[in-house]
């Protein structure tokens, strides 16, 4: 039997706002689980897969990074909402969100596995797509977890914790991707191998929710397997709008993502032998930032109750973080451009993800689905945006052109905040 956390209530199907307050091991314990999570999936789209597709067609890695990107991230886009609705009908003895859990971990570490192993663009292609599913898994399950056992005058303060780690696993996996690039396998199991330990020691803490047999749901059907993957703008006209910052501004967050190698290579002229050590030290300075910030940014929001000027001025702040990076001249003036990055993506996931909790349509029976439908918001761009970047460089469109354009859905994203009624 796992053992449970003694410091979290166990909330029943319909009770999620009966809560206690969380003690720090199980926060710390919830962020392992999120670090090992972006550290197998952040790692590669930052690194691995640009750098195992050179080596294996040189001549056509744009255009295949932006097929296995797309490709994969379309699939995230439908994943992580489907299995967010499975999570919340789950009647299992072991809870509705652990098997998801345990499951994402170790299939998405399957996924990175084949990618070691392939020697051609479709094998990279079909472990790429089977690491997005199960990771997606992985992420619709921690997203729930938020609203399932944190209460709402907490959650500030751990989406501030939350939001620092996706900078630690990115940082963590590239340090490991950069330290293990002559060897494939260790490059990508290495980070998967994080990835299942720390989701099977949340596993074991976690005190999950669980259904009892009059509770278990209906069997699926074709109109509720659609709703998955929407909930009404004109109804939850809060959530919508929250949705549609998110978007934007992912769509600005994937464009770095996705290019970096390819921008310090054609860009700013760098050796690709260069390009995993500094990508490894730009991810090192943007974590540094968010550290700073991301926390910090957490707590003062829970403290003066806001949070549609935090993510607000954020917005703002990534937009001009682009636009350093679109005339950067040398490494250094990129690397300003990644810190600046890096202090407006702390404080938008910290306070924006807190936002987002406290205007769920359904915060009892249906938060894990409807976080999958706002998870939407951060896989759907990665889909979208390398498939714009790679038209735009191909259409004879200048790296300059690319991050002005990130700039400006940045721009928008914080336009697109301010009609949010439901939080101040």
């Amino acid at each position: 039997m796992p053992a449970s956390s003694p410091q979290v209530p166990l909330p029943q199907s319909g009770a999620a706002e009966a809560l206690t307050p969380v003690r720090w091991p199980f926060v710390a314990v919830y962020a392992l689980a999120h670090i090992g999570l972006w550290m197998a999936l952040l790692a590669p789209l930052l690194m691995g897969l640009a750098l195992r597709l050179r080596a294996i067609d040189a001549e056509h890695a744009k255009a295949s990074l932006a097929l296995v990107t797309g490709v994969g991230a379309l699939l995230a886009t439908l994943s992580n909402p489907l299995f967010g609705y499975l999570s919340d009908r789950t009647a299992s003895r072991f809870g509705m969100r652990r098997p998801w859990l345990v499951f994402g971990a170790i299939g998405g570490a399957a996924g990175l596995l084949i990618i070691a192993l392939a020697d051609s663009v479709w094998g990279v292609l079909v472990g790429w797509c089977v690491a997005q599913i199960a990771y997606n898994a992985m992420l619709a399950v921690l997203s729930a977890m938020l609203p399932d056992q944190v209460p709402s005058g907490q959650r500030g303060t751990v989406s501030g914790v939350l939001g620092v780690c996706t900078p630690l696993g990115m940082v963590s996996g590239t340090w490991l991707m950069q330290a293990t690039s002559a060897s494939p396998l260790a490059m990508f199991m290495l980070p998967a191998a994080a990835a299942v330990a720390s989701a099977l020691a949340l596993a074991a803490m976690l005190r999950d929710r669980r259904q009892t047999d009059a509770q278990r749901p209906p069997r699926l059907r074709l109109t509720e397997f659609l709703g998955t993957f929407w909930i009404g703008p004109l109804r939850f006209r809060d959530f919508a709008w929250a949705w549609a910052s998110r978007f934007l501004l992912f769509v600005s967050i994937a464009t770095l993502l996705s290019f970096q190698p390819f921008y310090l290579i054609e860009h700013l002229g760098l050796p690709s032998d260069d390009v995993p050590h500094v990508i490894f030290i730009s991810t090192l300075v943007q974590s540094i930032a968010v550290v700073v910030f991301g926390i910090g940014s957490g707590r003062l929001s829970d403290a003066r109750g806001e949070r549609k000027r935090f993510v607000f001025g954020a917005a703002l702040v990534y937009a001009l973080a682009m636009l350093t990076i679109a005339f950067a001249q040398s490494t250094w003036h990129f690397l300003v451009g990644v810190a600046l990055a890096g202090i407006a993506q702390a404080v938008y996931v910290a306070v924006g993800v807190a936002l987002v909790a406290d205007v769920l349509p359904d915060r009892t029976a249906a938060a894990a689905k409807d976080l999958g439908v706002f998870n939407i918001a951060s896989a759907l761009p990665q889909s979208l945006a390398p498939l714009l970047a790679a038209a735009i460089l191909a259409g004879g469109g200048s790296y300059t052109l690319l991050f002005c354009g990130a700039a400006l859905f940045a721009a928008l994203s914080a336009w697109a905040i301010r009609p949010v009624g439901g939080v101040r």
